[in-house]
């Protein structure tokens, strides 16, 4: 354990010491305090190092033998031998190849091209030969002449020490690959003290190796009858059916799981599917193994390296799964899940039958492979946007939106039923105000929209988003929309706690119903013709000229309680300012106000009125036969509540 680094799992402690004190080394002898080095360490290691003491360090340390026995006599100088004498004709030869890429063929990508690298001693050169091949028709020979070779930017050159078996050598970019040597210059290297790689056998060319294959006598075997086109053309879609369940409940949060396992016969794969229930807390994976071959031990294959894939090739497994090791009771072990086969479709049963002879298909019992579910209470409606929305949450973890009729979307695009409505409430203030209800065919929504009156204190406008409304008297689970079959003149509709009484309606509904009769009852088409029967008016319509329109009964009564009101609100607190407002419009000084001054006072505080009107607002005013408004009777109108 000494050479793995001091990291957690790395390091285990000794059983067999159990003494860790420190060793004792303070005594006394003869009455004085004598101190000794440890001997034994922590743990009863035994402690290495030198024993002795300073002094006797430094002793040695001084210790000179030519004082104690003399100077040594010097041996004689022997003679100088140049380089050039000692090492020449002395060779070092190393046994290498190169691989050069072939770039134009087809046949094959590179050649192995052995070559002999021959060191000379005499001057530290290198020379590189390629011994000829017969009809290689390559030019072969010496590659690179003698000389030294350079082995980095710095100037220096490739040395032997460098060369060795199972090493490469880069010499002009071209990477030599040392296999072999001679004898000689092994025990050169040896010699020297450099430890002799063991030899390697030369890559073989895969160019000369086909050749060589397509040389060798071939053989033939005769194919099988049931080949992979008959497979194809009697076992195509066809497929096993296994329904089994995985047990993973002794490991944490683990359950049993029911999965389907579909294999084909077309080519032997098979896939495992995962029998989805509702609301078991798992994302949408129905597919847990993809459709493929899969080993029958996947984990007892021999890793090569380098690898760049992590698929397994023929090459490597030989052993895949079959419909033989599929039975009813068996529990078949696929990728280290063990899978419990409980029972089989009939086609499954009919195919064991005919070809394997099996005739027992008794289902296995497997406890706990279906749960109660508990049954799902939606809760009542609480108002924030529509029923349809909030459904949707209620129905899945990520709430989608709810799916549109695209059909009757196009069909019935820009298709709008309009009504007047009246709110019916008890609030006395509600009674006058008006609204218009338009219902959209193509998506059964309506919008609510108030007319604005002026200086009637309500806020008109847009009353209620388009949106779906529900009726008072339906649930959550089965909710009920208003449609266009209940919208009829008189029929009442509930908004949100807001009841509405229908009117009136635009001719557009009256037409489409009638064009689309058998949708609608025969009791609301007859209630909007007699709406729009009891309002037929002529009219006379001449090009740039004014339009006479016939009023309905009680239409005036209503316009001048309208006008009435609106000049009383007319903020006017003394009498003076209404004796100024009453001097103002007389202009003539006549004492009164005819017709005519009525007339354009409320033009000018923005009331045009018709004659009609403006004659049943002057009976208002005053009594006299000649419609003359007196002050007196103009203080009494305006003072009176």
């Amino acid at each position: 354990m000494e050479g793995l680094p001091f990291l957690p799992g790395n390091s285990f402690s000794d059983p067999t010491k159990n003494k860790f004190h420190v060793s004792h080394t303070l005594a006394y002898r003869n009455g004085y305090a004598t101190q000794k080095h440890p001997e034994v360490g922590i743990g009863g290691e035994p402690i290495h190092y030198n024993q002795l003491n300073e002094q006797e360090l430094d002793e040695l340390a001084n210790f000179n033998p030519t004082l104690t026995y003399g100077q040594a006599k010097q041996a004689p100088p022997e003679d100088f031998v140049p380089a050039h004498v000692a090492w020449d004709k002395k060779v070092l030869k190393f046994n290498a190849y190169f691989k050069q890429t072939v770039h134009e063929s087809a046949d094959e990508f590179y050649r192995v091209r052995p070559v002999n690298i021959y060191y000379y001693l005499e001057d530290d050169s290198i020379a590189v030969v390629e011994p000829h091949v017969e009809n290689s028709g390559m030019p072969q020979g010496k590659l690179i002449k003698r000389q030294r070779l350079p082995k980095n930017d710095q100037g220096d050159n490739w040395h032997w020490k460098d060369l060795n078996n199972g090493t490469s050598a880069v010499f002009y970019g071209k990477i030599f690959h040392i296999t072999d040597m001679d004898k000689f210059t092994k025990n050169f290297l040896e010699s020297e003290g450099i430890e002799v790689n063991s030899p390697e056998d030369v890559e073989s060319d895969p160019y000369q190796k086909r050749r060589q294959k397509a040389a060798e006598l071939k053989t033939y075997n005769t194919p099988s009858s049931f080949d992979k086109l008959k497979q194809f053309m009697e076992l195509d879609r066809k497929v096993l059916r296994f329904f089994t369940v995985w047990d993973d409940r002794p490991s944490m949060f683990g359950q049993m799981r029911p999965f389907i396992i579909h294999y084909y016969l077309v080519d032997d794969t098979f896939e495992i599917r995962e029998v989805r229930e509702p609301n078991d807390g798992r994302d949408p994976f129905p597919v847990l193994i993809g459709r493929h071959k899969v080993p029958i031990d996947r984990y007892g294959v021999k890793s090569s390296f380098p690898g760049v894939v992590m698929e397994l090739t023929a090459h490597e497994i030989k052993d895949y799964f079959t419909p033989k090791d599929f039975k009813i009771g068996q529990t078949v072990t696929i990728y280290g899940r063990r899978f419990l086969i409980y029972d089989v479709d009939n086609f499954t049963k009919a195919f064991y039958y005919q070809n394997f002879g099996i005739t027992e298909f008794e289902p296995a019992d497997v406890k706990g492979r279906a749960k109660d579910v508990p049954k799902m209470e939606i809760p009542p409606y609480n108002g924030f946007g529509s029923m349809e929305d909030s459904m949707q949450s209620c129905l899945s973890l990520i709430p989608q939106p709810p799916k549109k009729d695209f059909v009757k979307m196009l069909e019935n695009d820009h298709k709008v039923l309009r009504f007047q409505a009246i709110l019916d409430s008890v609030k006395p203030e509600d009674g006058g105000r008006k609204f218009i209800i338009s219902y959209r065919l193509a998506d059964d929504m309506m919008t609510i929209y108030e007319s604005p009156v002026r200086n009637s204190g309500i806020i008109g406008g847009k009353f209620l988003e388009r949106t779906r409304v529900a009726k008072p008297d339906c649930t959550t689970n089965q909710p009920s929309f208003y449609g266009p079959q209940e919208l009829f003149i008189g029929a009442v509709i509930e908004v949100f706690k807001h009841r509405f009484i229908i009117t009136n309606a635009d001719e557009f509904v009256l037409k489409y119903m009638e064009e689309h009769s058998s949708q609608f009852p025969e009791s609301t088409i007859n209630s909007l013709r007699e709406c729009f029967a009891g309002s037929q008016q002529t009219r006379e319509v001449t090009k740039g000229g004014p339009m006479k329109v016939r009023r309905a009964d009680g239409d005036l009564d209503r316009l001048v309680q309208e006008v009435q009101a609106q000049l009383k609100k007319i903020s006017i607190t003394g009498k003076n300012r209404i004796d100024d407002l009453f001097l103002k419009f007389d202009t003539d000084h006549s004492g009164y106000l005819d017709k005519e001054k009525l007339k354009y006072m409320c033009k000018q505080i923005q009331l045009p009125l018709d004659d009609d009107v403006m004659n049943a607002l002057v009976t208002q005013f005053t009594t006299n036969r000649e419609g003359k408004i007196f002050l007196e009777d103009f203080r009494i109108f305006f003072e009176s509540s």
